[in-house]
Parts: structure tokens; sequence; C-alpha cells
């Protein structure tokens, strides 16, 4: 191994040991004292309720882990957004598990706690996959109703989806472990099975407090809303718990009873490893982001037995197509290529920059893949499209829409991995958030922006400049290097993986080592939904 590869790999795996460390602070949710208070009353965790429910906690993925870092520290801060969800098997059946964290703000919902919650019920519509809510809130967070109250993709929307999924034949099943009020009382009644704790469950669309004041009633929440009251005088729950671990085995029996599902197909074999040490990623991977590297070495190392079939090997060379396997699931991969390469005329083209014959390079194979049910592998690392006048007179405006078109029509899955740079339009034609991967991860190395830090910074700088040269203000060299490293240092915080994943633009951080792992969970989630329409480009200017 040369000097090089040692220092890729000692900066890659200091990122990858501050994602451990920023893990385990979010892992604590609302902090230690207020778990062992949890724990006082005889409740679990969400993340204790959620291991205890699955088959094997280690075979899971968590969605939106750092959902909310840093967005609300006015406001105490909502560590993982105050809610837990997962990706796992519940007695051999895959499904998502969203479980509210009642250690943070007594589980109450922010903004971000919305959208997460929306993003657990998208993954299970597009997927079919059963859903279940392991709910103890405290209701909407109300010095910020106004951001989670009234629009299309708030709170309400929640329960919008739980009528949809019930009349798609989604299973549903809801365990009430802890406060359920106001509109939040909906979610578990709209269910298919719902299941309360004694003694710790309540439901109800306004507690004691409210009803005294709004009609002069005195009554205690217990009677208004408990176990008793719902178990055996509403009718609004089917089944009384003792206590956390009976409910969530009575969620395990209802599970194992649920017959099979109708299959996608998408092919799979079985699982090899990759030949080649997956280990090596860490000293592959360029520690700065303006280095040149052979994202071929990258492929060749996550998928199995190292085997990667190149479509259109010689052409287009700034992506990367072809087929492989993951986990031995088949899969079209599109990857930008990294390093300086020569078209065929003998050009020099730059890595991580789109050109046109490699835009229409990866239209022809995302149709391919179409045609032939496989699904997509998208692995970002792109600077743009490649932009100047010989570029612009060859029609890259029309090549690059021809990609997005094909991205945006695409009716296999598509997942997205974020490796290095993931800048403007590049974002999007490699299938960014709003192109509708089915899960969309980011390594500790990934940066998402309109374009760098250093670029952005400079441009900036010029507008800044001219701002205060028009106030009269006489700008030094050494003013200059400062505003330069207060607008670099402001960017590139918003450049950061951990700034996107705050905002859910991505659904988690991981070490590139478990990317083999979230590929094959999203193809296994993906295969409960049969492909239900043909692709179709529309038109298209050719």
């Amino acid at each position: 191994m040369d000097l090089k590869f040692n220092k890729n790999e000692d900066q890659n795996k200091l990122k990858v040991s501050e994602l451990r460390t920023r893990f385990a602070k979010v892992k604590l949710g609302g902090g230690k004292i207020r778990i062992e208070k949890h724990h006082a009353k005889g409740k679990m965790t969400a993340r204790e309720r959620i291991d205890y429910l699955l088959d094997n906690a280690k075979d899971a993925i968590e969605i939106g882990a750092f959902a909310g870092e840093g967005m609300y520290e006015e406001h105490g801060g909502c560590p993982s957004g105050g809610v837990v969800i997962k990706i796992g098997y519940v007695q051999g059946k895959q499904c998502v598990i969203v479980a509210n964290d009642a250690t943070v703000k007594a589980g109450a919902w922010f903004p971000i706690t919305g959208k997460k919650n929306l993003r657990a019920q998208e993954i299970a519509i597009e997927n079919k996959l059963p859903i279940i809510y392991l709910v103890d809130s405290a209701g909407v967070y109300l010095p910020m109703q106004d951001e989670i109250f009234p629009d299309k993709e708030h709170f309400g929307r929640i329960f919008r989806n739980n009528a949809i999924m019930s009349s798609m034949g989604i299973t549903q099943i809801s365990a009430v472990m802890g406060s359920c009020v106001a509109g939040g009382a909906y979610l578990p009644i709209m269910s298919d099975e719902a299941l309360i704790v004694d003694k710790t469950g309540s439901i109800f669309l306004a507690g004691s407090y409210l009803v005294k004041a709004a009609i002069g009633e005195s009554i205690d929440n217990e009677t208004l809303g408990g176990a008793t009251t719902h178990s055996e005088i509403s009718g609004v729950i089917d089944y009384k718990m003792k206590d956390d671990a009976e409910a969530l085995s009575t969620i395990k029996n209802i599970m194992g009873k649920i017959g099979d599902f109708d299959k996608a197909g998408y092919n799979r074999t079985t699982s090899k490893l990759p030949a080649k040490k997956q280990e090596d990623i860490y000293g592959i991977l360029p520690s700065s982001r303006s280095d040149q590297y052979d994202m071929l070495e990258i492929i060749e190392r996550l998928v199995d037995d190292s085997k990667f079939e190149q479509y259109k090997a010689d052409y287009g060379k700034t992506i990367l197509t072809g087929y492989a396997r993951i986990d031995g699931w088949a899969v079209g991969i599109v990857a930008n290529q990294r390093k300086v390469v020569k078209n065929g005329k003998g050009e020099m083209q730059f890595g991580g920059v789109i050109y046109s014959d490699s835009a229409d390079k990866a239209t022809r194979f995302i149709a391919n893949c179409n045609q032939k049910k496989i699904p997509l592998v998208f692995l970002q690392d792109v600077t743009g499209f490649m932009v100047g006048s010989k570029s612009e007179h060859g029609g890259i405006i029309k090549d690059g829409a021809k990609m997005v078109n094909a991205v945006s029509n695409s009716v296999v899955p598509k997942f997205t991995i974020i490796i290095g740079n993931s800048y403007g339009a590049g974002n999007y034609a490699m299938c960014g958030k709003a192109y509708d991967p089915r899960l969309i991860a980011a390594w500790p190395s990934a940066e998402l922006a309109v374009m760098s830090g250093n670029s952005a910074a400079k441009v900036l700088l010029q507008i800044e400049k001219a701002s205060l040269e028009k106030k009269g203000e006489k700008i030094t060299q050494e003013k200059e290097a400062e505003l330069f490293k207060s607008i670099k240092d402001r960017y590139d915080n918003q450049v950061s993986p951990y700034y996107a994943a705050a905002r859910l633009w991505t659904d988690a951080i991981i070490d590139p080592l478990d990317t083999r792992k979230w590929v094959s969970m999203g193809i296994a989630a993906a295969n409960h939904a049969p492909i239900e329409k043909q692709f179709n480009l529309g038109v298209l200017q050719v």
C-alpha cells in the first residue's frame, strides 16, 4: 500500500469513527436521566421496543437517525426528530416500525417529526410493506404548531396516508404505549388493529384539563381515555395489554400469521461477498473531494464476486454503467467515474463531470434496465454537467434533459448512494432525493450542494465585496481573506452530510461497508410491490 492509500484510509476511518460517535449520542434520545425516568414508569424506550420486536436487530436499517440535528437548539433540541424508524423483520415479515421517543419532549411532534413520519409511510406505500406504530406522544409541539399543523405535508397527512394504505391492503398495527392525544388519536384507530398498555397508555381527543376548561366536566385521564375505558366501554381498542412486553409479543403473534405477498420478481441468486477486500474502500476514496480516483475500484468492492459487466465501456467514460449483483440481487449500476479519461476523439474529459456522451449512455442504460426489470443503483460523485461553448453547442442541455427524463420516468426501483460530491444538476440526473429513490444514503465523505464550498465562497465573496464597496468600505487583502473564510465556513457547514441528514435530504449516513446491506434491504422491500405501469420516456428532443 502506498502513502496516499494510507492517508486516505486514516481520514475515511476517522470519518466513520465520528459517525459512530455522533450516532451513539443520538441513540440516547432525551438523555440518560430521561431514559431512567422512562424505565421507572415500567416503560421500554423507543429503541428497546423496536429491538424487542425485531427478529434480529442487526439485520435492520434505520431511517433518519440524524433528523433534526442542530435544527431546534432554541427549543432544547430534537434528537432523531423525536421518533425512531427502522426497516427490519418481525416473524420473518419485512416491515417498517415507527416508535415515538417520549424521552424527547414527551414525544411531541416538531416539524421534522412530521416529515420523518411521512417518510416512513412513503416507504411503506411505495413498497407495500406492513407498518407498525408504537405510539407514545404528547402530540404537536405547540410553540411550532404553525409549522406542523395545517399544510399538505404536515401532521394531518399522516391520517390521510393511514386511509390510503388501508385501501391498498397494507397492514397497519398500532400499540398505544403512552400518551396519544388530540389529532394523534386517529392514527391507532385508523390502523387495522390497535393495542393499548394498561395504566401507561391513554387515548383522547382532549385531556382532563381541556375537558374541564371546555365543558366544565371533572374527570381523570385514566377514566377519560385509559386502557379499561377503551377496551371495555368505547370499543376503540382491540387488545388490552398488561405491559410493553406483552403488547410487543402480541404484535409478533399477529405478524407471524400474515400471509405471503405478491412479488415483483426481481432476480436473485445466492449471495457472494466481493472477491476484492471491501475495507480497501477507505484507502481508495480520496480524503479530498477534489482528488481523482477510479470509481471502478469502488464498484468492485461493493458487488458480488467483484464482477461488473460494463455497458458501453469505451463510450461516455465519465459515467460507468453496467450489470452486477449485490447480495445476490441483480442490479444495474450508474456511477460517476472520478478519474480523467479520453473520449473516442482523444479529447480529455474531467472525472465527475457529465458530458453529452455520458448522459446519452446513461439514458440508454436506464431504459435497458427498465426493459429487463432490473433495479437501478446510482453511485454519486458528481460535480455537474460540462459547461462552456463547446458543450452548449453540442447540446449538453438536451442530452442532460434526456437523462433526467429517463431517471424521472423509471419504473424499476432506484437506490442512491452519495459517495462524494453531489453538486448542482448532477444531483438531479444521478437520482437525488427529488427523483424518488426508494432509499438514499450518504457516506461520511459526501457533500451535497449547488456547488463546492470553495467555488460558492468565491462567488459569494465577489457579491459581498461589491456590496461593501458600494457603501464606501475599502476591502483590504486581510479583510477579503477574513470574509472568504467566514463565507466558506458557513457554506461548508451546509455542504456537510449531517446537514443534509438532519433535514432528511438523505435517509441515513452510513459506513461504506454497510452499502451492500442497504441496497439488499431496499430491493427486498421493493420486491413486495409489483410494477404496475409501463416505462415511457414521453417526448424527447432526440
